[in-house]
């Protein structure tokens, strides 16, 4: 027989993605009886059950969001009333007025909306935004005597603010106004500010309550347009910024924002905004779908923020003209254009550029300079891409030399290196997270003294109650609970990294330490079709707290696969269903270190649409892989020596598990004498009468693979 381990003669396969599966109980009758009563497919019903829907009502206003009855934000937000005097006041006397952005998407675009907004009403007004490199995030004490040289009498911030209880102070001190616009955490003790507007501070049953920073700045400018009766032009602008930013920050896509979004996204294609087209344009997104905005679909992109006014058209700007433009049929945006195309390319230049570019692209007129900087955001985009993909190589190296075998014990990952770019170390801390499955806490020393740093968390694991852990040690921290940022002396790391590690055992267990992925139902490949796509439809616009349906395959086979692109796997797997085979696309983002995948395969994915000369076909975003269940269980604790006979293609074979080395390993002999041997999530077996004869084969070929399935059926009914 064969002796030697395969891995002897073939290098053995990475090991697969070490995964959750959660996968949703399924209610046929009672997804089968909602489908019936709201008139809609039973797999969108499951989908909508899954997500907490368990009503006719709840669905109804989940499909139309214009069935939303909205509440006068005036009711909702109690400094709202005060917030619209003092820009009315200062406007009407042509008092100064500076907007303190910040340098993330949601910053960005609140910044512009509100820059755009503000002239249009007649208010003298400008912006800062401070460093990234060298002050970090918020208003500071420095913009604030800024602001006070340059005679500027109200300050008005946008998603920061609510934390600067001394730079508001000082504001005060000075004789400034103070609007504070902002949407993260309540801190204990809220700054003096003349009026603070942030969803955290008003009901949770508020339909208004989940909106981002933009969120906020897009109620204040249209309450401020409907006071003064000037929302003649403005509303769309100011919508196209709102759905750009609310996407890019990741904010929940329900409720308000799940209203304005989903019509923002039927408008962005045909965006009066010079930045927004050359964003599309450079960005290379091409516009799609048919899809109605709710059943006033018809409506232009006006909003009523309040119960009674606010109605507008819907522009007759045509788009650019350009032989470039990538949107010659403009239909509707979906949240991944947003997400994958149009947000990377203006968080990068708050990451690693000067947040100025993005201003000007958002609040030009002129498309020849929107063009220019949209092409500046596009290439430091790329060099945000290089800079992310090196950091992200050494940190692994980094994680494998010296952290792998104690991720079990201590639970958390803090990796800090010199020379990093802390721009883009939350990117790789994600990244981190997705590999390894637990916290990361990753950093770079500023100078010889000090480190600041980001962390990314996993669900059972709260960044910010980790951070106030180590306050003693700490500079300054904030953030939630899934991310935050945070300084501290260089020579405290030890203490934190041992703070962090003893947080860590108190609130998570072994098994949290496996990157959780929730799954919605089971689909076969012959289900797949542009149909179940388009019935997928009522669920969009999807992102957080409305996630993109994850489907799951049993036991599929990979029938071809390649490395494309900076690392990912382009494959195709079939599956045989009433003895005919289905074969479908995938693609599998950044998983070159699991390349070659397993002959055989459960796979969960989403489904996606590929535009390719003309041509539409549904395709597989894998996000996860394992192996068959029965396969699994097979080599978990296999009949170890335990043989059987079974019949294929009219011959007679024999086969076993054996124990070889440390792991188990399946043997069939045909009557030849010729052993085919495997290894559970190797691509290579071995072929022959002994091992030193023995040649290598690739076993996820039809010939090899069809013989391994039946040996494992002969012996599953056999056990």
């Amino acid at each position: 027989m064969l002796d030697r381990p395969v891995s002897e003669l073939s290098k053995p396969h990475r090991r697969l993605p070490d995964q959750r599966w959660q996968i949703y109980p399924q209610k046929p009758e009672f997804a089968q009886n909602l489908a019936y009563l709201t008139k809609i497919s039973p797999i969108v019903s499951q989908l909508l059950i899954n997500r907490g829907m368990e009503t006719p009502e709840q669905v109804q206003a989940f499909l139309n969001p214009e069935s939303l009855v909205l509440p006068s934000p005036l009711e909702d937000f109690p400094d709202l009333a005060i917030s619209l005097e003092l820009l009315q006041n200062a406007i009407a006397s042509q008092t100064k007025i500076a907007i303190c952005g910040d340098y993330d998407a949601d910053g960005m675009t609140s910044t512009a909306l509100l820059l755009r907004s503000l002239r249009t009403l007649g208010a003298q007004v400008d912006y800062a935004i401070p460093s990234r490199m060298h002050e970090g995030y918020g208003i500071n004490k420095r913009i604030v005597e800024e602001f006070y040289s340059e005679g500027v009498g109200l300050i008005l911030t946008v998603d920061n603010g609510i934390s600067a209880f001394e730079p508001v102070a000082r504001a005060r001190e000075l004789g400034l106004a103070v609007i504070i616009t902002d949407h993260h955490d309540i801190p204990q003790k809220l700054p003096p500010a003349n009026a603070i507007l942030n969803p955290k501070l008003i009901a949770e049953s508020s339909p208004y309550r989940g909106v981002a920073g933009v969120g906020v700045a897009y109620i204040l400018a249209v309450s401020l347009a409907q006071q003064l009766g000037e929302t003649k032009g403005l509303i769309q602008p100011m919508l196209a910024l709102f759905t750009l930013g609310t996407i890019a920050d990741l904010a929940p896509l329900t409720g308000v924002n799940r209203r304005w979004v989903k019509r923002g996204l039927q408008h962005l294609p045909k965006s009066n905004l010079a930045g927004i087209q050359a964003l599309i344009q450079v960005g290379g997104v091409q516009a799609r779908g048919d899809e109605k905005v709710g059943e006033q679909g018809s409506r232009g992109a006006g909003e009523e923020i309040s119960n009674t006014s606010l109605r507008e058209a819907a522009p007759t700007t045509s788009l650019s003209t350009s032989p470039k433009s990538k949107v010659q049929n403009p239909k509707s945006l979906k949240p991944e254009d947003i997400g994958f195309r149009l947000g990377p390319r203006i968080n990068a230049i708050g990451r690693i550029g000067n947040p100025q570019t993005v201003i000007e692209l958002l609040t030009t007129d002129d498309m020849g300079v929107a063009l220019e900087r949209a092409m500046q955001c596009e290439q430091i985009n790329a060099s945000r891409q290089e800079m992310c993909q090196q950091i992200e190589q050494e940190a692994i190296a980094y994680v494998e030399a010296e952290f792998v075998t104690s991720l079990q014990q201590d639970r958390v990952l803090i990796v800090v290196q010199p020379n990093w770019h802390h721009g883009v170390i939350g990117i790789v801390a994600s990244r981190l997270v997705e590999r390894y499955g637990v916290p990361v806490f990753i950093g770079t020393y500023e100078d010889g003294e000090h480190i600041r740093g980001s962390a990314r968390s996993i669900p059972e694991f709260n960044v910010f109650e980790a951070l106030e852990y180590c306050h003693d040690l700490l500079g300054k921290y904030g953030g939630h609970k899934a991310a935050g940022g945070f300084s501290l002396p260089a020579e405290n790391l030890q203490m934190v990294r041992s703070r962090l590690i003893e947080f860590a055992n108190q609130c998570l267990e072994p098994q949290h330490l496996k990157p959780l992925l929730k799954i919605d139902a089971e689909v076969n490949l012959d289900q797949i079709n542009q149909q179940l796509y388009q019935q997928l439809n009522a669920l969009h616009p999807c992102g957080m707290d409305n996630p993109d349906p994850v489907f799951w395959t049993p036991n599929v086979q990979v029938v071809e696969q390649k490395i494309v692109g900076k690392g990912h796997i382009k494959l195709t797997i079939a599956q045989i269903i009433d003895n005919q085979e289905y074969r479908i696309k995938a693609i599998a983002w950044r998983w070159g270190d699991y390349f070659r995948l397993p002959p055989r395969v459960d796979v969960a994915y989403k489904l996606r649409e590929n535009y390719f000369n003309g041509n539409t076909t549904i395709e597989l975003e894998l996000v996860g892989v394992r192996l068959p269940i029965q396969i699994q269980q097979f080599f978990a604790s296999p009949p170890i020596s335990s043989s059987t006979n079974f019949e294929y293609n009219q011959r007679n074979y024999t086969c076993g598990f054996y124990k070889n080395g440390i792991e188990a390993e399946l043997r069939i002999k045909n009557p030849e004498g010729k052993v085919l041997v495997m290894q559970p999530g190797h691509i290579i077996g071995l072929l022959g009468t002994n091992r030193q004869n023995a040649k290598e084969v690739d076993i996820s070929q039809p010939q090899y693979d069809s013989i391994i399935q039946a040996a494992l059926q002969a012996l599953s009914v056999k056990s």
